[in-house]
C-alpha cells in the first residue's frame, strides 16, 4: 500500500512539470506586435478582435488561418470564426 501512494505522487510531480514545461514553451515563441494590448486569457489580441473577419484578415489571412504571421486563429478559437 506504501508504494502504491509514492506511485501516484510521481506520476502527479511528472503530470505537473510536463504542463509546466509545455506552457513555458509556448510563452516563450509568443510575441505579439505592439498594438495587440487586449488580453484574452493571456493572450494578446488587437482592437476589434470580435470581428475578425474585418480586422485581423490583414495579418493572419483571409481565412484567418495564419496569413503572413503563420498565427491561425483557429489555434485557440477553433470553429468561431
Amino acid at each position: 500500500m506504501r508504494h502504491w501512494k509514492y506511485t501516484i505522487w510521481i506520476v502527479l510531480i511528472i503530470i505537473g512539470l510536463a504542463l509546466i514545461s509545455c506552457e513555458s514553451n509556448m510563452e516563450s515563441d509568443y510575441s505579439p506586435p505592439n498594438d495587440h494590448t487586449i488580453s484574452k486569457d493571456g493572450i494578446m489580441h488587437k482592437t476589434g478582435l470580435n470581428s475578425a473577419e474585418s480586422n485581423c484578415t490583414s495579418c493572419h489571412g483571409e481565412d484567418l488561418r495564419g496569413g503572413s504571421t503563420d498565427v491561425s486563429c483557429y489555434e485557440c478559437h477553433g470553429k468561431k470564426w
